[in-house]
C-alpha cells in the first residue's frame, strides 16, 4: 500500500531512492528517462527481468507508445538481452521515422544497430518509396494457411462458428488447398461439398465471401519459393532481430492480424523444440526471444485468446521454460 496516510510527513524522493526501486544503469539495466518533476534523476529498467515477462505500453492516441516501444527495444538490442521479432504495423521501428508535428526523422533500430537488425517487408513498394533498406520479401503461400489462422479473424471479419468449424472441414477434406480452392469455388465443388460433408450451402458461400478478402492481399500466393518461416528463425537463432514491415497492408488490420498470427504460431512451435533439443543434448539454449505487437487487445480478445498463439504465451507466462514472450503496444491491456 504505497500511498501514506493523512497527515504524515513524506520527502521528494532521491536519486538514491529511485535506483533502490529500479537499480542503477549497468549491464542489464537500461535509461529510458526521467520523470517529469525529476529531470535530473535516470529511471532504469531492469531489461533481463522484463523480457522474461510479458509488457504492456498503454496510453492514448500521441501520447507517444511507439517512441517509448523503439526506445526499450534498442535497450534491450543495445545491452544483448533478446533477439526480437517485431510487427511493425506503421512502419515505426525498422528504417527512418518521422517525429510526429515535427519534419525531424529519427532513425530506426536498422540504421541504429545495422549488423544486429534485419528488415523484411511484406510491401516492398512501400519499402522502396520510404527508401528503407529492406533484406527480404516475405511471401506466403496459399496452401500454408491453416484453419487456426482464419480463426484468429473471427471478429475482424464476422466469422461464425459454423464458419470456423467450416473450414476446419474444407482443409481435411480438399487438403492444403483448401484457401485458394474456396476463393475460386465452383457450383461443382458446392455440390461435391454438401454431398459428402453436413455443410450447408449457405455457410459455405458465407466463408467464401470472406475469405475472398485474401485474394487482394499481395503477399498471398499460389506459388512461394523457400521457407519463410525458416528463415526468420535462422536470423533470430544467429541473435539477429527482425523487423517485419506491412507497409500499405498494416492498414488492413485483417491482414495484419493473420501475418502476425501465422508467423508467430509457427516461430513458437519451432522455438519450444529447439529448447526442448537444446535440454536433451546439453547444447547451448537458443536466444531469449521477445515478439511485439501493436493492436494487442485484437490479439487478446476474450471470445479468442484462449485459441491464440498470443493467449497461449500470456496465460502460459509463468510456467513456459521456452524463453518466449510478448512485448505489447497497445492501449487497454493487462497481462496479469
Amino acid at each position: 500500500k504505497p500511498i501514506p496516510g493523512h497527515f504524515r510527513d513524506v520527502l521528494n524522493a532521491s536519486v538514491e531512492d529511485v535506483n533502490d526501486v529500479f537499480g542503477a544503469e549497468d549491464d542489464t539495466h537500461f535509461h529510458v528517462g526521467e520523470p517529469l518533476e525529476l529531470t535530473t534523476t535516470q529511471i532504469n529498467l531492469d531489461l533481463k527481468r522484463l523480457v522474461e515477462r510479458s509488457v504492456g505500453v498503454f496510453g492514448k492516441s500521441g501520447t507517444g507508445k511507439s517512441f517509448l516501444t523503439r526506445v526499450i527495444l534498442a535497450g534491450v538490442i543495445s545491452k544483448r538481452q533478446a533477439v526480437s521479432l517485431i510487427f511493425d504495423m506503421h512502419n515505426d521501428y525498422g528504417w527512418e521515422i518521422t517525429s510526429e508535428g515535427k519534419s525531424a526523422r529519427v532513425k530506426g533500430l536498422k540504421q541504429l544497430f545495422p549488423d544486429d537488425v534485419v528488415i523484411c517487408t511484406l510491401d516492398p513498394e512501400s519499402s522502396r518509396k520510404r527508401n528503407a533498406k529492406v533484406d527480404f520479401e516475405v511471401m506466403i503461400g496459399y496452401d500454408e494457411i491453416e484453419p487456426e489462422d482464419i480463426a484468429m479473424l473471427r471478429e475482424t471479419m464476422g466469422l461464425t462458428d459454423a464458419m470456423i468449424d467450416a473450414a476446419h472441414t474444407l482443409a481435411k477434406h480438399w487438403g492444403k488447398r483448401w484457401v485458394k480452392r474456396l476463393i475460386d469455388l465452383t457450383v461443382e465443388d458446392i455440390e461435391e461439398i454438401t454431398a459428402s460433408t453436413p455443410l450447408m450451402e449457405g455457410t459455405l458461400l458465407g466463408l467464401q465471401r470472406r475469405i475472398q478478402r485474401l485474394g487482394r492481399w499481395s503477399f498471398l500466393s499460389e506459388t512461394v519459393s523457400g521457407d519463410t518461416v525458416q528463415t526468420i528463425v535462422q536470423m533470430l537463432d544467429g541473435g539477429r532481430s527482425v523487423v517485419l514491415e506491412f507497409g500499405r497492408w498494416g492498414n488492413s488490420l485483417e491482414a495484419y492480424m493473420l501475418v502476425a498470427n501465422y508467423l508467430t504460431r509457427r516461430i513458437h512451435e519451432t522455438w519450444v523444440k529447439n529448447v526442448e533439443f537444446a535440454l536433451g543434448s546439453g547444447k547451448m539454449m537458443p536466444p531469449q526471444l521477445l515478439i511485439t505487437i501493436e493492436e494487442a487487445h485484437k490479439f487478446l480478445d476474450p471470445k479468442i485468446a484462449s485459441q491464440t498463439i498470443f493467449g497461449i504465451i500470456a496465460r502460459e507466462l509463468r510456467k513456459l521454460h521456452p524463453p518466449v514472450r510478448a512485448a505489447l503496444d497497445s492501449v487497454g491491456v493487462r497481462i496479469a
